[in-house]
């Protein structure tokens, strides 16, 4: 069987583990890079340099498990010189979301903060001491003030995660939005990428 090893965010690490294991992708292989690059984002593309080069000759097929992600286009100079194929968007919330569906939520109201299940696990430390504002709760504004609601872009449902979403919005003093979208185009990207699906994936994790 042909191996494909993907490359991926950290920040994806979860969701693809579970759509691997819906779809009974046993030639799947996973290697994340840590998704707090993405507070740095002129890191990424020296990273994702190093995993290609790292795990060249060892599988049938790499596949880039990222979007966009702020690099200023250093990912898609990397993949088209290497050969390889990325998830398409700008970033996680779009291929969570889906793009025409992204673009109505930004249309609709565009200062939103988005929120993934990965984000929303991970907000106290991502946001808050990352951001200093348990340390410095004035800055809330400063960060903030421009925004009008939080978006919870769900891929699971999980009672726990969605009161923790509500729970950072009112920190943020941010009206709350909550949208179930599963795996959206991470899904059907690694679909197209690696084959068979079998179950709906909003129903599981």
């Amino acid at each position: 069987m042909q191996r494909t090893l993907v490359i991926a965010c950290g920040a994806l690490a979860r969701e693809i583990n579970q759509l691997k294991k819906i779809n009974g992708w046993d030639h799947l292989h996973l290697t994340c890079i840590d998704a707090a690059l993405h507070f740095y984002p002129e890191k990424i593309g020296p990273a994702l340099r190093e995993r290609i080069a790292a795990n060249r000759g060892q599988y049938d097929d790499m596949y880039v498990a990222y979007a966009e992600c702020g690099s200023r286009g250093e990912i898609d100079r990397i993949v088209a010189e290497e050969g390889i194929e990325r998830l398409a968007g700008a970033h996680c919330y779009q291929f969570f979301a889906g793009a025409e569906a992204f673009a109505r939520m930004s249309e609709e109201e565009p200062g939103t903060f988005y929120l993934t299940d990965f984000l929303v696990r991970h907000f106290e430390r991502l946001v808050v001491t990352s951001l200093g504002l348990d340390r410095h709760p004035e800055l809330r504004d400063m960060y903030f003030g421009n925004y009008r609601r939080l978006v919870y872009l769900a891929q699971t449902r999980n009672e726990k995660l969605e009161r923790q979403a509500e729970e950072a919005a009112q920190f943020l003093g941010l009206e709350y939005c909550l949208v179930h979208t599963g795996y959206g185009e991470l899904e059907t990207g690694l679909q197209n990428k690696l084959g068979k699906t079998t179950l709906d994936t909003e129903s599981h994790g």
